[in-house]
């Protein structure tokens, strides 16, 4: 069975709230999150699964994981659109 993410959720999620969510993992991902956790000295295993879906949006460079391209994106859908018959026209 696939998973999906709404990634603009998972981005909205981040910003505003923190929810709290029991989660099952297997044993190594136990151990990676308690390495994660030692090794950057983080509080607990939230903190490690924050960090690493952090680096996870950096490693794969997704404009639209980051909170930065959300709120760009927010403000241009504020600005008022125009009308334009001929795009090569008006922008050559």
């Amino acid at each position: 069975m696939e998973k999906h993410i709404n990634k603009s959720n998972l981005v909205q999620i981040s910003e505003t709230n923190m929810v709290q969510a029991l989660i099952q993992i297997d044993d190594n991902t136990n151990r990676v999150l308690n390495i994660v956790k030692a090794k950057f000295d983080l509080k607990d295993k939230g903190e490690a699964i924050q960090f690493l879906v952090k680096e996870y949006i950096e490693l794969k460079n997704e404009p639209e994981l980051r909170p930065d391209f959300i709120k760009k994106m927010e403000k241009i859908k504020k600005q008022k659109s125009i009308r334009v018959d001929d795009f090569s026209k008006r922008y050559s």
